[in-house]
């Protein structure tokens, strides 16, 4: 079954709903308009709201999307799978954007607008990669062989530099920017570009929106071939995407202060990565399926549960870090 305009319209639409209220009605403002830090116990509820949508569209899947009983058993079980695995890979993204406004400096009230703008270029992106995927795998079915190969080989570099830091302020990228562009000398509140002595200027926020769209982007280069291996179908693709993405922003928020611990959580997403590579290269040769859906959504959260548990026992008794406080040092409490 292929969604009908009216599928993709009311999705979006529901979306961007949702979108304009968090950045408008659930996002707190201080006596003097200012956004404020988003509280841990805020960002908690907010992701567990994001994951029981995912949930609920799961079912709307399993009465709604497909001609038969067995069609719509398929596609459903194709989007949980998807949405598993696409908002596993983006718990990686937490890391990077812990260390970006580490680095940075960003203050906490600050890094809510990032997020949200970052969300809605990386919702961009992935769209227009997953039309092009499709299009390329409807085209060419050998594309199966080079996504395959390509998750192996990145699941396999990701594990082998699962314990080291890259410090992003040495990013050529980043240098480039700045000999181009005219940076201020520090943060000017919340925004992204001012107007100094009648010269536009940009501030670090801006550069580190780019950064942090870069980095879906280099994600998101693992994450949509991954999820070609479970489904070709580019609704459930997009949609197991969007509500994987949709809930980055307050997982953050909610992770940010223990993500230090989550120790063994790259070596899970490396594997899984590599697996899912197999499993496409063995779809390929097979001509079709030859490991069932329901089997790659146990081993990829058997996986992920795994390393998060052995992360969490491991690291028991490590410091929360605390970064509440907008422009002040991270403060570490103990457990």
């Amino acid at each position: 079954m292929e969604a009908s305009i009216w599928f993709w319209v009311t999705f979006n639409a529901a979306v961007f709903g949702l979108l304009l209220l968090d950045l408008g009605i659930f996002s707190r403002k201080d006596a003097n308009g200012d956004p404020t830090p988003v509280p841990v116990k805020t960002a908690l509820i907010k992701s567990a709201a994001y994951i029981g949508l995912a949930i609920a569209f799961f079912f709307w899947l399993r009465f709604s999307y497909g001609a038969t009983p067995d069609e719509r058993a398929a596609k459903s079980l194709e989007f949980l799978t998807g949405y598993v695995i696409e908002w596993s890979l983006s718990v990686d993204n937490i890391f990077v954007f812990v260390l970006l406004f580490a680095k940075f400096g960003v203050p906490a009230a600050y890094q809510h607008r990032v997020l949200f703008w970052g969300i809605l270029g990386a919702l961009l992106m992935r769209g227009i990669m997953i039309l092009v995927g499709t299009a390329l795998m409807r085209e060419f079915d050998w594309m199966m062989i080079l996504f395959g190969l390509f998750l192996i080989w990145s699941g396999w570099k990701m594990l082998r530099a699962a314990d080291d830091e890259e410090d992003p302020t040495e990013s050529p990228i980043l240098a480039w920017l700045r000999r181009r562009l005219p940076v201020t000398e520090g943060f000017r509140g919340n925004a992204f570009t001012v107007r100094e002595a009648g010269k536009l200027m940009v501030t670090p926020l801006l550069l580190v929106l780019i950064l942090v769209e870069l980095t879906d982007l280099f994600f998101a280069l693992d994450s949509i071939p991954a999820i070609f291996a479970v489904s070709t179908d580019p609704f459930i693709v997009y949609t197991a995407n969007v509500f994987a993405i949709l809930g980055l922003r307050a997982m953050y928020f909610a992770l940010a202060g223990v993500i230090h611990r989550f120790k063994y959580l790259k070596h899970g997403l490396s594997i899984v990565l590599m697996i899912v590579g197999a499993k496409m290269l063995a779809n390929w040769f097979a001509g079709g399926k030859a490991v069932p859906v329901e089997y790659a959504l146990m081993a990829t959260g058997t996986i992920i549960a795994g390393s998060i548990a052995l992360s969490l026992w491991k690291t028991r008794g490590q410091k929360v870090i605390d970064e509440r406080a907008p422009g002040e040092r991270p403060v570490e409490d103990s457990l």
